[in-house]
């Protein structure tokens, strides 16, 4: 991994399109910044988004670009819209969901890098049964909570 001594940009428009678990534009890499960061925009349709989880390994950061979500954590509940930011801590269970009536689309930085590639390596290796995709999760730091454990609504 070379070392983050200069800009790191992603103009509009550029970005390395994923589909898995929804529509993904990965943004920069982890490799690009030593690993520092990673960012990626997902693109959410209404009703949809990720069932409770926790990441061992990163902090995020989302930032509504477009509709409205709300994210539980750690037993608090809040509501975005375009233009709202949230920081999730590592360790802790949380989950999004796309509250409003259209696509929504959320800007995601994982601090440090690394869980960005989590999208394409769903895509490239198309788990099918729940014990795949877990697996996969589990090289990323990432577990799924089981129905039982949800402490989150």
């Amino acid at each position: 991994m070379k070392e983050f001594t200069n800009a790191v940009a992603s103009p509009s428009g550029h970005g390395t399109p994923a589909m898995a678990f929804g529509r993904h534009v990965i943004r920069i890499m982890a490799a690009s910044t030593g690993g520092s960061l990673g960012m990626f925009e997902a693109f959410v349709p209404a009703g949809e988004g990720p069932p409770l989880h926790v990441h061992e390994r990163e902090d995020e950061f989302f930032r509504v670009l477009a509709g409205r979500f709300g994210f539980w954590c750690a037993g608090d509940y809040i509501e975005l819209t375009e233009g709202g930011c949230i920081a999730l801590p590592r360790g802790v269970p949380h989950r999004f969901r796309n509250v409003g009536k259209t696509e929504g689309h959320l800007m995601v930085v994982v601090t440090p890098g690394g869980f960005e590639s989590f999208f394409p390596i769903v895509e490239l290796s198309r788990p099918e049964t729940p014990e795949q995709i877990a697996s996969v999760a589990r090289g990323f730091g990432l577990a799924f909570l089981p129905e039982g454990d949800r402490k989150v609504a």
